[in-house]
């Protein structure tokens, strides 16, 4: 606890000070009460008298702050001492003289006896109890399901008076008890001439003061500690030059990279590669390029990549993210600032075969790329204000991501101990923890560690402790609950199968969008293509936008015909379909009717109907005296009815004044239709029978 505020008071001014002398005592008559007589009368002797006691005595708590004193540790090693003034403790002769004539002496001797003889009653002691055994190794934790949680421990203060911004931090291999940060200013135009230029590594039980400094010639903006030696750290400059570190040999860097053959901008991330003697590294730089180096020869980088995807055009992608993970020697990922994730092959012969793929999904640059430590496939990425999750089978587009949140994403990483764990800090100074197992949609804890913005985190090897970076050079060390540390049962299991899942669901949704894409394709087709032929006079841009323009608008007037077309055909089909269920349900006397007035109306036509041409086939006027029982042909139109044709509908009106009311030429209509001929077996040709009618 800090102090904040002092209050001070000198003591002359708490009030007039108390004076003592040898005097009598004397009173004070602005402050004495004299005796009064009367008073006495109304005093009353309380008999009995209760009073309550405490067994414990009173006392009073009180709170007080102390100065923050600096602490450091330091070791002394004796080597050898006890010696008399007449030996000289350098010759060898002197000294095995001196010691043959002690071990002659008699004193020497019983007293060794007799310690001797107490030291291995202790050692017996030793060897009947192992005082270190684990009694209970053998029996496995119960699975306790407690709401995730995670608290501060500590924090860690650039003693550096410049504000630095924390830009990345790393665990040391060897147990996870030292943190080291890499302090930068990578705000344009923001450093000025009094900062300094220190790196700093701390030892996670003391956070008054740093470990060790790392002194190099620029500042530096990434670092990463070797996975096979402890005490050597690869770093990437602010001025694209790398350094390497052996932490034994003191603060300077043992090697760093020449200017001409180093990246020409700031190295954004360095990563340790699996070798046999744990020196070699590659780093990557928003000017475009990978670099591989040697810590044993770093004059020059032992290969170069640029990162030029395009086949017609040199421009390169800037990088600004590296993923290496060791069972797979050969393969690594770039993240670019683009908003693209590369995927490369080391053993490429050329620099277009060292390029594999790419996943594209971010619309900002890519802050970090990390695979998942059980399920190699898949990985997760930082980018804009988005964290998303990959499979390698899906490039077009991420499996998994989280939603649009307010505040940018800086960093993220997975848990070491759980596969379904992961963790992310933002601007707003709040770190976020996601567990799909539990959660999918919303993180599942959301702990706000300071009022900064964080910049980095990283979680330590056995998954209890993390540390985050914020922007005013603090490291903060937290401590996460059981929860989230503990796997659970089968939690890589189901990992897989949601991972399975969205993965199958995303294929899905690409084959149907490849397919409307296709069918898009098809659909424009008709669009003549307007470039000019070879030889030709360019066509105005314009005069192909008109008829680019024109051509479009004919295609959907044509297809809004169609489908026009398409459903009045369906509105006839199924207002036939509808007037035969209607005639099944009208009753058998109202049929009956209507058939009696289809034949007297029949009748009625043929006898207004004009002789037949003496030309005329003898099979036409069968035809047409036989009306009652065969229907007409659909091509002849059927006269106007008569008034008196419309008679027998009268003697109905009463019970279907819907069929009365309709209109004979309907009605012909209606009958003419081939459609809607009525079936043989109720021996005439019938129209379309009106709205169903209650008898």
């Amino acid at each position: 606890m800090e102090i904040t505020r002092v209050y001070r008071k000198k003591r002359r001014e708490f009030g007039k000070q108390c004076t003592f002398g040898d005097h009598a005592p004397r009173p004070d008559p602005n402050n004495t009460i004299e005796p009064n007589p009367e008073l006495a009368k109304e005093y009353i002797r309380r008999n009995p008298c209760d009073a309550a006691i405490q067994c414990a005595p009173e006392m009073s708590e009180h709170q007080t702050n102390t100065e923050r004193r600096m602490t450091e540790n330091r070791g002394m090693n004796h080597v050898e001492g006890g010696w008399p003034k007449d030996v000289n403790v350098q010759e060898v002769e002197q000294t095995i003289r001196y010691r043959g004539e002690v071990e002659k002496d008699e004193v020497y001797i019983n007293m060794i006896g007799r310690l001797g003889t107490t030291m291995e009653h202790a050692i017996k002691q030793n060897n009947a109890i192992d005082i270190f055994e684990e009694y209970f190794d053998d029996v496995k934790d119960e699975l306790v399901m407690e709401p995730p949680t995670a608290k501060i421990v500590n924090e860690y203060r650039d003693p550096n008076k410049s504000t630095r911004s924390v830009s990345c931090v790393c665990w040391s291999p060897d147990g996870g008890y030292k943190v080291a940060g890499a302090y930068s200013i990578l705000d344009f135009q923001k450093t000025g001439s009094g900062v300094k230029l220190d790196s700093l590594i701390w030892d996670i039980e003391n956070p008054s003061k740093p470990e060790m400094l790392l002194k190099p010639s620029s500042a530096l903006v990434t670092l990463d500690y070797s996975p096979k030696e402890a005490h050597t750290i690869a770093a990437g400059c602010y001025n694209g030059q790398v350094a390497f570190f052996d932490t034994r040999r003191g603060s300077q860097p043992v090697e760093t990279s020449a200017v001409e053959h180093s990246h020409t901008d700031a190295v954004r991330r360095v990563v340790f590669l699996s070798s046999k003697s744990g020196s070699e590294f590659f780093s990557t730089s928003t000017d475009g390029s990978v670099l591989w180096w040697d810590a044993r020869k770093m004059n020059e980088p032992t290969e170069r990549l640029d990162l030029i995807v395009s086949k017609t055009s040199t421009e390169k992608l800037g990088g600004t993210a590296l993923e290496f993970e060791s069972t797979m020697p050969t393969k690594f990922m770039v993240g670019t600032e683009q908003g693209s994730i590369i995927t490369g092959n080391k053993k490429g012969k050329t620099p277009a075969d060292k390029i594999a793929g790419m996943f594209y999904g971010h619309l900002g640059p890519v802050h970090v790329i990390q695979r998942n430590p059980f399920v190699l496939g898949n990985f997760l990425s930082v980018g804009d204000w988005t964290c998303r999750l990959w499979s390698e089978e899906i490039k077009e587009q991420s499996v998994w991501w989280t939603g649009k949140d307010p505040s940018f994403l800086s960093d993220a990483c997975w848990s070491p101990t759980r596969p379904a764990v992961f963790y992310t800090v933002k601007q707003n100074g709040n770190m976020d923890v996601w567990d799909l197992t539990a959660k999918q949609g919303v993180p599942s804890l959301s702990v706000p560690v300071t009022t900064d913005p964080l910049m980095c985190v990283r979680a330590q090897e056995a998954g209890r402790l993390l540390v985050a970076g914020s922007k005013t050079g603090t490291i903060t060390l937290l401590e996460v609950s059981d929860s989230l540390v503990n796997p659970q049962q089968d939690e890589k299991q189901a990992f897989t199968l949601i991972m399975e899942r969205e993965t199958r669901r995303e294929k899905i949704l690409e084959g149907r969008m490849r397919e409307l894409k296709l069918k898009e394709k098809a659909a424009k087709s008709h669009v003549v293509d307007t470039e000019p032929a070879e030889g030709d006079q360019e066509e105005d841009p314009l005069t192909r936008a008109n008829k680019e323009y024109a051509s479009t608008i004919e295609f959907e007037r044509r297809e809004l015909e169609r489908r026009r077309e398409k459903r009045r055909k369906g509105l006839e089909s199924s207002n036939d379909d509808a007037h035969k269920s209607m005639v099944k349900r009208l009753p058998r006397r109202t049929l009956n009717l209507l058939r009696e007035q289809e034949r007297d109306a029949a009748k009625q036509q043929a006898a207004m109907a004009p002789p037949a041409p003496a030309a005329a086939k003898p099979s036409q006027e069968p035809n047409a005296t036989a009306a009652e029982t065969t229907p007409a042909p659909p091509q002849a139109a059927a006269p106007a009815p008569t008034p008196e044709a419309q008679a027998p509908s009268s003697s109905v009106a009463g019970k279907v004044p819907e069929i009365s009311a309709a209109p004979s030429g309907e009605v012909d209509a209606r009958r003419n239709s081939p459609e809607q001929v009525a079936s043989p077996k109720h021996g005439a040709s019938t129209s379309p029978p009106p709205p169903a009618v209650d008898a």
